[in-house]
């Protein structure tokens, strides 16, 4: 390996080995580039994925930062170098450029910070996915597609049989059909068969041969005949594709060149060119760098596509060919084609062109995305041209030659670096349409005046800070005027002069505070969405839209009336009342005036004679004025108000659409206004209301009803007659209820397909199997028991949740006929003997899931409440907007990323933030086109507080938002990243020189600023997160993590109120996307609860109080011999010790046997007298121990009992007692232990003294719980003479289980005993082990009544103890404790 100078390569290494490896380490400015060869290419280049590096054209080269592309080119035997991003566009680079600090910059771009880090995913080879080199510029697959069937056939022309078969090279290009011959099918003579229009015929009388005929009265015909059935079918089925495709007519323009070898050399070979329409040729996103040859052949090109692409000015071939090209070309070149008219083939010999016959037809011209950097000064010779496209091309300025094109009526240069327009432009007087979005300019250009045709200026996302309506009005013929994005805070108006030609106009996204624009008489839109306005003056004479959302107004002035007004939307402002003159507006249809206000809707509004749509929702309305008849209203949105009562005439005939949720509603009216109802209602939303079973009834007077929400009211029943009248029912919420049933009359609701009823008391499963057309089905947190199912279920069913339902039990049989349903959500039972770790008496969590009106899912969670071996939780949430994809690798892979770089780092914004780039990188193919939004939630102890307990960090990108509450209010802890909500990335975006479209999307593609995936629109979205920490302390309630649409239907606080008193995380969850869906949501809708239960009431830290007693405790007069050596014990098992004295081997080998785990030995008591650190629990680790599982262990104490739970030392058994054999088992959490009695525990408070603690000072009792009880894993000190048998909530609804001895329990009193593990009975032969799993059946039980008499003989059992030998009193023992691992 060569080390001599910095700017050394180290080329063909095949592998990366340690050598490469040590070489690297030596300086970060070091690395390695990964070369592909053309080959590997090929097949690769829009299917690009990891497994490309296997290739054996593959290697890697070792250089740094400052080796040129040049100096790598020398030493592989390469003319250049050529750069992929994401799969996509190939560019060459410039000898000068030097790959490995591209490779540094892009990572660096991305997120990447360390500049070790940074050298280490250089050499990560799925980077090339995102971005490769390539020795070879390689060939476009795209590019192949435009010949898309090719092969040598037999051939036969004409429709009779007097031609003779021959082989000939076929090849079907668009919709024509090419035959040549094989020897000379580079300079032979070509003929070329258009398809359009003609027919596609199987030859009957020869297997697997296709017969192609061109249109006309005298069409020409050709017979192929193909080797397999395969091949027959593939032309078939293609060449159908281009029969059928009339308006997609792919006209070939490239022919065979034809030159006797005789007469002159051969040109080379003519690739084919494919248009999408007649005399249109789209060579868009091909990495071109020059104009291929072949267009000059084309004597019709009207419109000429090369969007992204690599142009280039001066090198040959290049955009100054489109116009030299046509002053010297020179040929005698023949070219043949098959006339449609005539039956035979025609030779034209094209003459030598003397002017610029070319392009003399070429009106569109499209450069944009090539960053030419200079304009291509000779494209403005080419006279023809009208419309022209620039953008994105880094031009800084523009030349004066740009005023010859006289004829150029629309220009696009968005994009660009522009601050001022030449004079010259003002020549362009047919120039109607001039587009400079995104430049940098500060005032509008003057030359604009001089523009007498335009009609259309767009100047979006410019450094405008005033605008002058003077200018606008000097402009005589603007209609449109396009200035969002821009930094706009004033208006100047220099006089009274109006403006009667300004007709559109968009100023969203700016800082105006007050907008007057009254001398625009002829406005007719005006957008000024998020601005900052307080007031607005305008012009009502030609106004029919207004677009004023998310500002502050207080008032809106319009003189006079807009008599053409058709759509306002004012809402989420500051209005206190509905303007007058929207009330007096006659053609007024649509008004949006919600989130704002109001306390009353004028009458005025609800008797318009025009009005179809009103939304007045989150407001303050107290009342309703009611209705007159015969009004056009057809929706009607008034939710989030205070209404007691809706008015009697509301149900008009024409009212299709009623939301009244989240109200104060007891009743509806009645919508019989005699025997036959009139409504034709049929989308009702009463969620969150105070309705009871007598709005019931009045549901009926709806017989067109398919949509019904009555989530979280007060129903108590649903009178199955009622229910049997609503036959037009398609979607049935009634969740959050209190209903024991679902009447079976909803078994006529056949085209019910959608039925929602979690949270109630249901205990008999609905009678929806039946229903033809049922799909989704939610019945989860109720009380269901069982299931009666039907032979055959409906093959519609596609969604059944049975969650929640505690004591549901499913058959095999009844799994069986469920296992057809694309999604089953069922509990999953844990065994009774399975422990739980800590941290679930901390958080616990509860997801909700809901597809809404779309065919699919695209939204996916994470949930790990066990992590990290058992010392924190990750829960995330991924929603891939319109892809389902994302959301699943990201779901599967994301928390595996996390724990590893955790073990890199212990900050959280390096690890958050090197997790989401790893994510981003690991997306692969998949991330090159598709994006995802994504938030992850990581809860871990907190070792840089001491005073907290658990942190919470907290990272995002895209919309998915946190929200966690602290003391009964929302605390946000994500950033949302889209264009609207975020300036700071908006300007980010625009300095970038991204195009912004009028939906604001980057690109066209997405609001979002930063997403995973979606690696094509680098470097205007990126994959960095936002990044928060929090402690967590007593007062942190939950976590609510929810995407786009949840946060867009519910604010932090409704979300918040509407669950902390929900006692299940479940039923929280599913009701968030049960309000969003009732309050308007139609897309996926994703929710995640976790409910945090954390304080100091959960310490047990020894530093607190009270330390475990070690074996001291229990046998403090056991003598120890033959001690094995210390071992290391496992950390699920604990650290065992054996006290072995006078005991046979039977019987230890017996013993140790049954209770000891076979894979560890068990260890001597000095093992567990070794110095440790402090010992403790999950809220306090010690921060040096790392992470660690902390697990529940069973001592096992043994003497010599018989297996009637008789001792050999008693006359007779002790009644009530039952054991197992030979072994009394404790079950003890020996991990840390907590002196201060809880103040919950008025036992613990009572005297302490006690017999025990005065024979035995060094003794301490304790009560034991189980962890997976309410207070697990907390050991307390207790009294003695108050110990009881308590049992735990979380098992009380288990069933009695028969022991090992034949006696049956009651299966809670045999899982939570407080069993008595400091002075168990002991012989001399007695031992201490430590089983590795629990085994609830093996315990010490001691029922209620006989726990006094069980205490006795305990008691006279330790007092008939030997006294123990003096000590030396020079000589200090240790003190003895027991632990496990941390």
């Amino acid at each position: 390996m060569k080390h001599n100078g910095s700017r050394n390569c180290l080329n063909r290494r095949s592998r990366f080995g340690s050598r490469e490896r040590d070489w690297l380490r030596e300086d970060v400015k070091r690395g390695c580039v990964y070369l592909y060869g053309a080959d590997t290419t090929t097949a690769t280049t829009t299917t690009t994925s990891s497994s490309s590096s296997s290739s054996s054209d593959l290697h890697l080269v070792l250089c740094t930062v400052e080796t040129p592309a040049s100096e790598i080119c020398a030493g592989e035997g390469r003319e250049s170098l050529y750069l992929q991003l994401h799969g996509d566009l190939v560019r060459r680079l410039e000898p000068t450029e030097q790959p490995l600090q591209i490779v540094y910059d892009y990572l660096s771009r991305l997120g990447f910070e360390d500049p070790v880090r940074i050298q280490e995913e250089a050499t990560n080879p799925d980077l090339s996915c995102m971005i490769r080199f390539y020795g070879e510029k390689p060939c476009q697959m795209d590019h192949l597609d435009r010949i898309l069937l090719s092969g040598i056939y037999n051939v036969r022309k004409g429709k009779t049989q007097l031609h003779k078969w021959a082989e000939r090279l076929v090849v079907l290009c668009g919709t024509c059909l090419i035959v040549s011959s094989v020897k000379d099918c580079q300079t032979g003579k070509m003929h070329i068969l258009p398809l359009v229009g003609g027919k596609i015929e199987e030859v009957k009388r020869r297997q697997h041969s296709l017969a192609f005929s061109s249109a006309g009265a005298q069409a020409q015909t050709y017979h192929v005949s193909f080797e397999t059935l395969a091949e027959y079918q593939r032309w078939q089925r293609q060449a159908s594709k281009s029969l059928v495709s009339t308006f997609q007519v792919n006209a070939i323009l490239a022919c065979v060149v034809k030159a006797d070898d005789s007469q002159k050399a051969s040109p080379p070979a003519l690739p084919q060119v494919v248009s999408q329409r007649i005399s249109t040729v789209d060579l868009s996103c091909y990495s071109l760098e020059e104009v291929p040859e072949h267009l000059f052949y084309s004597q019709d090109i009207t419109y000429l596509n090369l969007r992204h692409n690599f142009m280039q000015l001066e090198r040959p071939g290049g955009l100054d060919t489109l116009y030299k090209i046509t002053r010297g070309f020179q040929t005698g070149l023949e070219l043949t084609y098959v006339d449609q008219a005539d039956l035979e083939l025609t030779e034209i010999c094209l003459p030598q062109p003397s002017g610029c016959w070319q392009f003399s037809q070429l009106k569109g011209l499209n450069l944009s995305h090539n960053k030419l950097g200079l304009f291509p000064v000779l494209l403005c010779e080419i006279s023809t041209l009208t419309e022209l496209n620039l953008s994105c091309n880094g031009f800084h300025d523009l030349p004066s030659q740009i005023g010859n094109l006289l004829n150029l009526q629309t220009l696009c240069l968005d994009g660009n670096v522009l601050t001022a327009l030449p004079d010259e432009l003002g020549n362009l007087q047919q120039l109607t349409s001039l587009g400079i979005s995104f430049n940098n300019f500060s005032q509008i250009p003057e030359v604009l005046e001089k523009l007498s045709m335009l009609e259309k200026v767009v100047m979006a996302g410019n450094h405008l800070e005033v605008l002058d309506l003077g200018v606008l009005t000097r402009m005589h013929h603007v209609k449109h005027v396009d200035l969002r994005m821009n930094h706009l805070k004033t208006v100047i108006i220099e006089n009274l002069e109006g403006n009667k030609h300004i007709t559109h106009m968009d100023l969203r996204d700016n800082q105006l505070t007050d907008l007057d624009l009254s001398s625009l008489c002829s406005l007719e839109q005006l957008h000024c969405e998020r601005n900052q306005l307080r007031e607005l003056t305008l012009s009502g004479f030609s106004l029919r839209t207004l677009y004023a959302n998310w500002n502050r107004l207080t008032a809106v002035n319009v003189y006079p009336v807009p008599s053409l007004l058709t759509s306002l939307e004012l809402s989420r402002n500051l209005l206190e009342c509905v303007p007058d003159w929207a009330c007096e507006a006659k053609k007024l249809e649509i008004l949006d005036i919600s989130y704002n206000l109001l306390t009353e809707v004028p009458v005025r509004i609800l008797s318009s004679l025009s009005l179809r749509k009103l939304m007045v929702g989150h407001n303050h309305v107290h009342v309703l004025p009611a209705l007159v008849e015969h009004i056009p209203l057809e929706v009607l949105d008034i939710q989030h108000n205070t209404l007691s009562r809706l008015p009697d005439t509301l149900f008009s005939k024409a009212l299709k659409y009623l939301n009244a949720s989240a109200n104060s509603l007891e009743s509806l009216p009645s919508a019989c206004a005699g025997e036959e109802s009139l409504s034709v209602l049929q989308l009702l939303y009463l969620t969150n209301n105070l309705l009871t079973d007598q709005c019931i009834p009045v549901l009926v007077g709806h017989p067109h009803l398919r949509v019904l929400h009555l989530a979280n009211n007060q129903l108590q029943t649903f009178p199955a007659s009622k229910l049997n009248k609503l036959e037009q029912l398609e979607e049935l919420n009634l969740s959050g209820n209190k209903l024991k049933a679902i009447p079976t009359t909803i078994a006529n609701c056949k085209r019910l397909h959608t039925l929602v009823a979690h949270a109630n008391n249901i205990s008999i499963f609905p009678e929806i199997l039946q229903l033809p057309q049922i799909q989704f089905v939610d019945l989860s947190c109720n009380d269901l028991t069982e299931i009666l199912i039907p032979e055959a279920l409906p093959a519609t069913l596609q969604d059944l949740d049975l969650t929640g339902n505690t004591n549901l039990v499913l058959e095999h049989k009844t799994l069986d006929m469920f296992s057809h349903i694309t999604t089953l959500k069922i509990d999953q039972k844990p065994l009774p003997t399975t422990d739980s770790t800590v941290t679930s008496t901390f958080w616990s969590h509860g997801l909700a899931e809901m597809a809404g009106q779309r065919n699919k899912l695209c939204v996916s969670a994470l949930a790990m409440d066990n992590f990290a071996e058992g010392v924190g939780a990750v829960y995330g949430m991924f929603d891939g907007d319109r892809n389902e994809e994302l959301p699943r690798l990201l779901q599967c892979t994301m928390a595996d990323v996390l724990l590893e770089e955790v073990q890199h780092s212990t900050n959280d914004t390096v690890f958050m933030t090197n997790t989401f780039l790893v994510s981003h990188r690991k997306l692969g193919m998949a991330g090159q086109k598709l994006g995802s939004s994504a938030l992850l939630c990581y809860i871990r102890p907190d070792t840089a507080d001491p005073t907290s307990s658990f942190s919470l960090t907290v990272a995002n990108v895209g919309t998915c938002q946190a929200v966690l509450c602290r003391g009964g209010k929302p605390l946000p802890l994500s950033k949302v990243f889209s264009l609207e909500h975020d300036p700071e990335e908006a300007q980010r975006v625009k300095d970038q020189k991204a195009i912004i479209t009028e939906d604001n999307k980057v690109n066209g593609v997405t609001c979002c600023t930063r997403l995973l995936g979606c690696t094509y629109l680098y470097p205007w979205v990126l994959p960095k997160p936002h990044i928060s920490s929090t402690p967590l302390t007593i007062q942190d309630e939950l976590l609510i993590l929810g995407n786009k649409a949840l946060w867009e239907h519910l604010s932090y606080l409704e979300a918040v109120n509407a669950v902390r008193h929900v006692q299940d995380p479940l039923a929280a969850a599913k009701k968030l996307c049960t309000l969003a869906q009732s309050y308007g949501c139609q897309d996926n809708v994703g929710a995640m609860v976790v409910y945090l239960n954390i304080g100091e009431e959960g310490c047990t830290c020894e530093i607190n109080g009270l330390t475990l007693p070690g074996p001291v405790g229990f046998a403090s007069t056991a003598t120890i011999k033959d001690a094995p050596k210390p071992t290391t014990p496992s950390s699920s098992s604990g650290i065992a010790s054996e006290f072995s004295s006078e005991m046979s081997t039977s019987e230890v080998s017996s013993e140790v046997g049954s209770t000891a785990s076979d894979e560890h030995n068990t260890v001597g008591l000095e093992a567990s007298l070794l110095p440790r650190p402090e010992r403790r629990c999950s809220l306090h680790p010690v921060p040096s121990t790392g992470t660690f599982q902390r697990q529940p262990s069973c001592a096992t104490f043994s003497s010599n009992q018989s297996d009637n739970g008789l001792d050999s030392d008693d006359d007779q058994p002790v009644e009530g007692v039952i054991t197992n054999g030979s072994r009394v088992e404790v079950e003890v959490d020996i991990h840390c232990c907590r002196g201060r009695e809880p103040e919950n525990s008025p036992t613990l408070r009572k005297n302490s003294s006690n017999p025990y603690s005065e024979e035995h000072p060094r003794g301490v009792g304790f009560g034991i719980r189980r962890q997976n009880s309410v207070n697990s894993g907390i050991l307390l000190p207790v009294n003695k003479d108050k110990m009881e048998l308590q049992k735990s909530p979380s098992t009380s609804c288990l069933y009695g289980k028969k022991l090992s001895n034949g006696s049956i329990v009651p299966l809670e009193d045999s899982l939570n005993l407080i069993e008595v593990a400091t002075e168990a009975p002991k012989r001399k032969t007695g031992y201490f082990a430590a089983p590795t799993q629990l085994e609830p059946e093996d315990q010490f039980v001691v029922p209620r009544d006989l726990e006094e008499e069980v205490k006795e003989q305990m008691k006279q059992h330790q007092e008939s103890r030997p006294e123990p030998e003096p000590r030396d009193e020079g000589r200090t023992e240790p003190l003895e404790e027991f632990d496990t691992a941390l």
